[in-house]
Formats: C-alpha cells, structure tokens, sequence
C-alpha cells in the first residue's frame, strides 16, 4: 500500500500558554503551522453542515471557489455512551428493591443522558446459596437488558452486610469459616483458611462466566470489610478483631488470579475510611496489580469533609479509570450533604470516568438535570476534533493530505486509545474507501482544566485505491469516481469505529459527515 500516514512533529499546544495559543490565530498562521503552503492558489472555503459552528463562517470577500475546504466542527454538548466511562445505574444496592426495583423490564432508562452501566451490587448469599447452587439469574437478568441496548454491566458480591443477618452463605461457616458477632449481624474472619477456600472457589467460578466479556465495564474485589468496602470501622469496636494488609492484599490477589482480562478495582477505604493522603502502601499494591480505585463516600458528608481520597487518585487516574459513587441520594439531601457545586468538583478532583446513580435514576435526573448536563461533558474523555482541512478532489490511486486538530476536553484519558479514521461512502451508504492513520492514538490526548485541553495538530497522507504496478500491467481495485460523503471516526486500526463523537450527522455506526469529497481518474 503506498499510504503514508505520518503526525505533525509539532508538540501539542496549550490554549492558554502564551504564543503557543491555536485559538484565535488567523487562518493563514494556522495552516504554516499545519504544513500547508499559503500561496494564493489556496483559499478557503466552508461547506455547510449541521456539524460546523456559525461563528467560524469566513469573511466576506474571500476568493472562492477554492480547492480546499476547511471545518470547525461544533461540539453538540450531548452525552457520549463510550468504554471506561458513564454513569452507573445502581440496579441492586446491596438491597435487590433499591433502585432497579420500579423500573419495568422494558425500561432501561433510555433518557437518562450518559448512562453507560448497570451496576449490580449484592450479597454473596444471594448468588451462592448452597455450595453447588449458583443463581446467576439475578444478575443475568437485569444485565442482559442493558447489554440489548449496547451498555456494560459491573458487579460487586459482599461478604458482610449490616442489614440482614449474614452476606455470606450459611454453607460456609457449616464448613468451619470462623465468624465474629457485631450488633445483629456477623461478620466473616477474612483471613480464615476455609473462607478464603469458598471465597476463591467462587471468584473463580464467577470468572469462568464473566472474564474476557466485552459485555462487563469492571468488577469490585467485594469480599472484604462492610458492604464490600475494605473497612470494617463499625464492627471492629464491636468484636474486637482486626484485620490488616496482609489479608488485604490476600482477598485482592485472589480476584487478580481469576480475574485477567476484567478491570478490577478497591474501594478507596481499604486505606482508612476517613484518613486523608496521597498514598498508602495498599492502594500502592492494588495499582501495582492493575487495579484501580473507586471512592464510594461522595458528599456522605459536608464540606469540608465531602471526600477525602481525591489526593490518592492521582495515582490511578493516568492509566486507569476512577470510579465515583455519591453518597444515597436522599440521605445527603436530608443531612444537607447534597452540593451540586461539589459533585462536579468530584470530577474534576478524582479525574473520574464513572459516576453513579446511587438513588432513584429518574429522581436524580428530574432534579439535578442541570448537573448532570455539565458532568456529562466532563466526565472521562471527551474526543473532539476541532479543525480540518482537506482538499475538495483527490485523483484515485494519488496521494492526499488531510489535516486536523485534536483535542480531549474531558478529565481523563481515553484509556483504550484508537485511531482517526476518515471514511468516504456513497448516496446510499455504502462504504467506497477506509482511511486510518495508525500514526495518531488518541490516548495520548491528556485532560486538563476546563478551557485548557492541549491541541494535537495531525496530518494525515493517504491514497485511494492504490495502484500497483507488474511486468504483466497496472493493477487497482475497482473504485468508480464520483462525489462521495466523508465521515470522521475513531475506532481501530482496520476503521471499526469505537467511539462517539459529540458531533451530528451521524450514520448510527458511530461516523460522522463532515462534507463531500470528489474522486476523480
């Protein structure tokens, strides 16, 4: 293939560093800094499109027509639904009534903007009542109703509960696990050999049905401390029996052996459930591991205690997807805990990918409709490409450039990467030619503060129908020329599109128009 796709050497500039700014440069410094000679031959031009901004229309008395044509794609401002990201809807809260409970089976809360997961967090009981009987029916069956609509499900299986007698199954402790009594529940010795056993014996039967499933967004190492939560701070001054890192680190090994391909992660409270900091030696070793954190005490309390770990993410957040929770949603509101303020500052804090829906989802959303909008165009990666530049006809089997500039206007990274595609399809949808440019990932796109985001300049040579030459003849696919629709996406590198784009026009296979191109001999 004679197709040479190669990035600027420019280092990414920052809007808001002096001189080094993209925005507000005319559009003549824009292209030498882009590569494009300037000479007078190469005016510019706008295509109308839903997709491009009225503010960035050209001045009256440019020369036209021209042989380029130039985009300033708009952000639409909706959700994106994309891998590592979105808000989680809480179908079993430990509970199996809170909150999936009202919905009907045909209701996966389709209006809720940004939900890209069903969590389901319950007893191990639940799921293992006898050792041989597993009920996987409780969690298959509101996760395939999610799964239908293209979304992830996510899981956490307790040991410990304070609102029923025991989380785990009775059939342990007839096997001899060691259990201690708190108030009017009891709780398992973590670090006893037979508990342990049944624990990995179930880890790994629940691995065998869920690693490797593109269909599961991340599993909690449940098993250990209150709710799953790695503390044990309410029972302990009741029993008197602690645990340390030791067994911590048993109960996250245990799920790392099993496990393999699945995101893991550990509640922030394995290092202290109040006990502010940047690091701690276990969630060292969680990271170290390849699991990540997730921080289940969002606004349990007032400011200045509306968190506590966010000084710890910053370990995590680089390299893996931070997972929020905020507190019951009508219990902050009654302890006057609930700051909308404070729960975008979580975002942006943690650099979190994950939210939760820790109440009644349509309540949430009927009364912090507002928040949610802002959240959701922060929360984890946010791929916008904010200029192009392409010519408006390519001969076939020549070579062409298309410029472009990139930016991540989320708070985290887009941890799985992918590549820029353009795409060129006819009147009725068919695919015509695929365009990668395997040169640009766009994982290495880092967040920054609102306003801030750096832009990654990219220019991209290719060829369609690349002929190939024989002592026998000239040889080239079949590709008719015409004027063809020309899409942008970003998936792999064989140009399956991955990600949504906050851009209209969209085919429903995740590409976006942009304009036409013209395709001659």
């Amino acid at each position: 293939m004679h197709t040479d796709c190669r990035q600027v050497p420019l280092e990414p500039t920052i809007s808001h560093v002096k001189n080094n700014s993209m925005e507000g440069i005319n559009r003549r410094e824009f292209l030498n800094k882009m590569g494009l000679a300037t000479t007078g031959m190469l005016s510019v031009v706008i295509v109308p499109n839903n997709m491009l901004s009225t503010n960035h229309s050209l001045k009256k008395g440019r020369t036209d027509p021209s042989d380029i044509y130039e985009f300033f794609p708009e952000d639409n401002g909706k959700a994106l639904v994309n891998p590592d990201m979105g808000w989680t809807m809480h179908f079993y809260s430990n509970l199996l009534s809170n909150y999936g409970s009202k919905l009907a089976p045909s209701d996966t809360l389709d209006d809720f903007p940004g939900l890209s997961t069903v969590y389901l967090r319950i007893p191990w009981a639940f799921v293992q009542p006898e050792e041989n009987q597993y009920t996987w029916e409780i969690l298959d069956t509101p996760a395939q109703r999610w799964i239908e609509k293209g979304k992830k499900v996510a899981f956490r299986i307790t040991a410990t509960e304070n609102w029923m007698h025991q989380g785990t199954p009775q059939w342990v402790f007839d096997a001899g696990a060691k259990y201690y009594k708190a108030h009017d529940y009891i709780e398992p010795d973590y670090d006893d050999p037979v508990f342990v056993e049944k624990v990995e014996k179930f880890v790994a039967k629940m691995a065998e049905k869920y690693d490797e499933n593109p269909n599961v967004a991340f599993v909690d190492v449940g098993h250990y401390g209150m709710w799953g939560e790695g503390h044990t701070i309410v029972s302990t001054p009741v029993h008197g029996k602690s645990w340390g890192i030791k067994t911590q680190k048993k109960h996250i090994d245990i799920y790392c052996r099993h496990f393999k391909k699945t995101l893991l992660c550990i509640s922030d409270d394995y290092a202290g459930a109040y006990t502010p900091g940047k690091r701690f030696p276990i969630m060292d070793y969680a990271f170290s591991r390849g699991v990540t954190m997730r921080d289940d005490s969002i606004l349990v309390q007032k400011a200045p205690k509306q968190w506590f770990h966010s000084e710890m993410a910053q370990l995590f957040w680089p390299s893996l997807p931070v997972i929020l929770e905020h507190e019951h949603y009508e219990g902050s509101k009654a302890r006057g805990c609930w700051n909308k303020e404070l729960l975008i500052q979580s975002i942006e804090d943690y650099h979190a990918s994950y939210m939760s829906i820790h109440t009644w989802p349509r309540l949430l959303l009927n009364e912090n409709e507002d928040v949610i909008s802002r959240i959701n165009r922060r929360l984890g990666y946010r791929l916008q490409v904010t200029h192009l530049v392409y010519p408006k006809e390519i001969k076939k089997s020549e070579s062409f450039i298309i410029q472009s500039v990139w930016k991540n206007v989320g708070v985290a990274p887009c941890y799985a990467g992918g590549y820029p595609c353009f795409t060129l399809k006819d009147k009725k949808g068919g695919i015509v030619s695929v365009l990668v440019d395997p040169s640009f990932n766009v994982k290495k796109m880092q967040p920054a503060p609102p306003g801030e985001a750096a832009e990654y300049p990219l220019t991209s040579s290719f060829v369609v129908a690349p002929s190939f030459h024989d002592i026998k003849g000239l040889f080239s696919r079949t590709c008719l020329p015409g004027t063809y629709d020309l899409y942008i996406s970003v998936g792999t590198l064989d140009g399956t599109p991955i990600f949504e784009l906050p851009y209209n026009n969209s085919d429903s296979h995740k590409r976006y128009k942009i304009g036409n191109i013209t395709l001659a001999e």
